[in-house]
């Protein structure tokens, strides 16, 4: 207990440092026409999510040089590539390509790639596309207050709770510290007028953090119902994309599409709520999905029909009411 408040400390002194060295450079969020808020805001404060991976390095040296080494190199590199992408505008290929070599550092990680393992060459493409297609999906949802930190906070304790009581997957720490980042970071984010933003850097950090946790327990485990963990995220992601794409709009280019901009910036619904609502909804299909013994296609179906069909619902009764 004691290590944890002491990095709890050591994170919150991480953050003033780093809104000392924001302000300074100009390290700031303008609002532009894909925003829902409406002042400028520091940028990137998620630099506290590979800031405590470095953290857990230093605490738990021997599982960090003999696990997790491969891991945290690729969180790194996503992480650093994304705050560069913070600051400048950078190409969709140096992106892709870290992520890309982030991705092949987390499968090497918990060796998808291994003989003994068996895992078919085909599924490595779909792995690729799954894992990097999530990992944008984060990103897109990173729009308003809360959302990134509260959203993943819900998550990593459902990870929390498989991890002790249902199935032991992973050493606690690699989830216990990105919790204790969320928490720091919440502090700053989920307030009425945020103090700081997560940026590339946020998203993509603890996005990378929660989808490698989410592949070892399905590796692990070898359940694929547990992608369903994100299926709130998934939803909405893959549905506007859909919309977007009928609409005949550049999916890359900034919006204002997703359901929960709609709230917050045509219904000028609470950040806060919204966020809140999300994570909620979130946790209510984890408590099924951890304790159903269903096939992954029923369970699918049980979970999409009924959350697509409300966010389908609501988005129509939404532009029908602002004529959008």
């Amino acid at each position: 207990m004691m290590e944890y408040i002491f990095v709890i400390i050591i994170l919150f002194v991480c953050m003033l440092v780093y809104f000392k060295i924001a302000d300074k450079y100009n390290i700031i969020d303008k609002p532009n026409h894909r925003s829902a808020h409406t002042q400028i805001t520091l940028r990137g404060g998620g630099i506290i999510f590979p800031v405590a991976f470095i953290l857990f390095a230093l605490f738990n040296t021997n599982l960090f040089f003999n696990d997790y080494w491969a891991f945290g190199l690729g969180l790194m590199a996503i992480c650093t590539v994304s705050f560069i992408d913070d600051i400048i505008d950078l190409s969709n290929k140096i992106r892709l390509s870290a992520h890309f070599i982030s991705v092949i550092l987390l499968l090497y990680c918990f060796g998808v790639f291994n003989a003994e393992n068996l895992i078919p060459f085909w599924i490595w493409p779909v792995m690729f596309i799954l894992i990097i297609g999530t990992l944008n999906a984060y990103n897109f949802m990173d729009g308003i207050n809360g959302m990134t930190g509260i959203y993943s906070l819900v998550t990593l304790a459902s990870l929390v709770y498989i991890n002790q009581e249902i199935y032991q997957f992973v050493d606690k720490d690699l989830i216990y510290y990105p919790i204790l980042a969320c928490l720091v970071f919440l502090f700053y984010n989920f307030r009425k007028k945020a103090k700081c933003f997560a940026g590339d850097v946020g998203s993509m950090g603890i996005g990378f953090w929660i989808i490698g946790l989410i592949t070892l327990l399905i590796i692990k485990t070898q359940d694929i119902k547990y992608l369903f963990l994100l299926s709130i995220y998934g939803i909405e992601v893959v549905l506007t994309i859909i919309e977007r794409l009928q609409l005949k709009e550049n999916i890359f280019e900034a919006h204002r599409r997703h359901l929960y901009q709609l709230f917050a910036n045509e219904k000028k619904v609470s950040h806060l709520m919204i966020s809140g609502a999300y994570a909620l909804l979130q946790l209510i299909i984890n408590a099924f999905l951890i304790h159903s013994n269903l096939s992954v296609w029923l369970i699918m179906l049980i979970i999409f029909i009924p959350a697509g069909g409300m966010y389908l619902g609501l988005k129509w009764s939404l532009k029908k009411e602002y004529n959008l």
